[in-house]
């Protein structure tokens, strides 16, 4: 589930859910609800023609991040923290999923 929403400085944001409610990842600020709906679209097409839009990191403590890439290369969200690679695979696999 993707949900847009606007931050008090008026900039919009877009977050993608679990089936459950829990928060998968989150974009960077847009300066528009036209951009974030754009940028949404964009990620949606690169997951049809099987793009690779994510980027595995690893935190200086150790712990996995998936960062998510535009068709442009731009980053434009972040996961949470996931304590083992098994666990952010996972968590790739529920973000490709709720990009639907």
């Amino acid at each position: 589930m993707i949900k847009i929403v606007k931050d008090k400085d008026g900039l919009y944001q877009f977050v993608l859910k679990s089936g459950n409610g829990q928060v998968l990842l989150k974009s960077i600020p847009f300066n528009s609800e036209n951009e974030t709906d754009s940028t949404i679209k964009d990620i949606k097409a690169l997951k049809k023609s099987n793009g690779k839009f994510f980027e595995r990191r690893t935190n200086t403590d150790g712990r996995f991040l998936v960062e998510l890439k535009n068709s442009t290369g731009k980053i434009v969200g972040s996961s949470g923290l996931y304590t083992s690679e098994a666990g952010m695979e996972n968590g790739i696999l529920n973000i490709t999923n709720s990009l639907e």
